[in-house]
């Protein structure tokens, strides 16, 4: 019977990273088994297609910051590697990336396609075995610290080490704790919000670049700061998604149920008044329609907030009353919606939850619970805003797995 020194589990992206590394660096028989037909599916989707890679954050400590669920654990492994180090490795492996402006850092091809052949050519190249349509049912430890392995035909596979990579799928987390491992309910994270809003379908489209805005729930705030962008369903955008993860636990406990507050302006009150006072003085003959008070509001969306604000379009400014004043200042300074429901498509699938961040070495990814077994990617409960973080620590975690596993394997041999 053959004995693999390593069996990664999932054929997704830190999966292919933890295999490629391990095998770079000595570990010799290596299988990687994917449940589904394709191998890196969600790689392949990514960004439309194009695969944001990682995010030009190159300091440990401003990286972790974009983690909602990780904190100081992903320290210790950003301080091992981190996104120069990821950008790096992939360059040197015939990948050319490029860094946007927005910092998102992208193949130069603008393919994701390009992304997964290099993970899948370097991890043929070094001799892993790739087998898909391979559905872990069970892993069993053995007395001698061997693990088999069985799928639903009750096939086994006996390996030394083993990586669990399976994701946010429910199956890696049913293993993980049969394991001996706590896992923490997974729930959405990264996904757009819908709010009933009349007329705001008349703003789809609109996009408006850093603008503050907050989400409450249950007497609790989450702010940032961010591009948004108006769907016909509601709202959208990276501030959004942002908002989103930060909130995920509070948002699915409350079933998605929160009241948005959009602050149009970088004005204050008193700043937003005076401001207000001179168009109707300098230019009180244009209508409102025809004079917005603030640069950053498109005709559309202007329209749509005096039409929310119960103001005459065709009013002109100098008729404009005082109480219709007190309500614009307001408004642009505290443009209140009723979220309803999550928006209709979630970024990538993410979500916030998994395997317990303390049972696991961060500097090793193996498992503080049972020796042999460690772990790569989003089946931990560890989750990133938009922008590339989520891949980062895929990348992160699979090279630290795949190191931890070929540090073991040449101690080993070498005795």
């Amino acid at each position: 019977m053959d004995i693999f020194d390593l069996v990664v589990i999932g054929g997704g992206a830190a999966g292919f990273m933890t295999a490629v590394t391990a095998a770079e660096n000595g570990v010799k028989s290596i299988k990687i088994l994917e449940g589904s037909l394709k191998l890196m599916e969600k790689v392949r989707i990514s960004g439309g297609g194009r695969c944001n890679v990682t995010h030009a954050s190159w300091i440990p400590n401003e990286l972790a910051e974009n983690y909602p669920r990780g904190g100081i654990k992903l320290l210790e492994s950003f301080n091992r590697f981190a996104a120069g180090d990821a950008l790096d490795w992939f360059e040197k492996r015939g990948l050319s990336l490029k860094i946007e402006s927005d910092q998102r850092v992208f193949p130069v091809s603008d393919s994701s396609l390009d992304v997964i052949s290099c993970l899948k050519k370097n991890a043929i190249a070094k001799g892993v075995k790739i087998s898909t349509k391979f559905f872990v049912k069970e892993i069993l430890k053995t007395p001698d610290n061997l693990f088999t392995i069985l799928n639903t035909d009750k096939d086994s596979i006996t390996t030394k080490n083993i990586v669990l990579s399976t994701g946010g799928h429910p199956s890696g987390h049913k293993l993980a704790k049969s394991l001996g491992h706590r896992i923490i309910k997974p729930v959405p994270s990264l996904f757009t919000f819908t709010s009933k809003e009349t007329q705001l379908n008349e703003c789809s489209g609109v996009s408006i670049k850093n603008i503050d805005i907050e989400i409450q729930i249950n007497n609790k705030s989450f702010k940032n700061r961010g591009d948004l962008l108006i769907t016909h369903w509601g709202f959208s955008g990276p501030a959004v998604l942002k908002l989103s993860s930060l909130a995920a636990r509070e948002l699915f406990d409350q079933k998605y149920k929160c009241k948005l507050i959009i602050k149009w302006s970088d004005l204050e009150y008193e700043e937003l008044k005076e401001k207000i006072n001179k168009i109707k003085l300098n230019n009180g003959k244009l209508n409102l329609i025809n004079l917005r008070p603030l640069p950053l509001l498109t005709k559309r969306l202007w329209i749509f907030l005096l039409n929310k604000m119960n103001i005459n379009k065709d009013k002109k400014w100098a008729d404009l009353l005082a109480n219709e004043r007190e309500i614009m200042i307001n408004s642009l300074l505290k443009d209140i919606y009723n979220i309803s429901s999550k928006g209709p498509f979630g970024e990538e699938f993410v979500t916030s939850g998994g395997v317990s961040i303390n049972e696991v070495d961060f500097k090793s990814m193996e498992s503080l619970i049972c020796p042999g077994l460690f772990f790569s990617g989003e089946i931990l409960n560890v989750d990133g805003i938009t922008g590339g973080f989520n891949f980062q620590h895929c990348w992160t975690s699979g090279w630290l797995a795949g190191q931890a596993v070929s540090e073991l394997f040449n101690k080993v041999t070498n005795q």
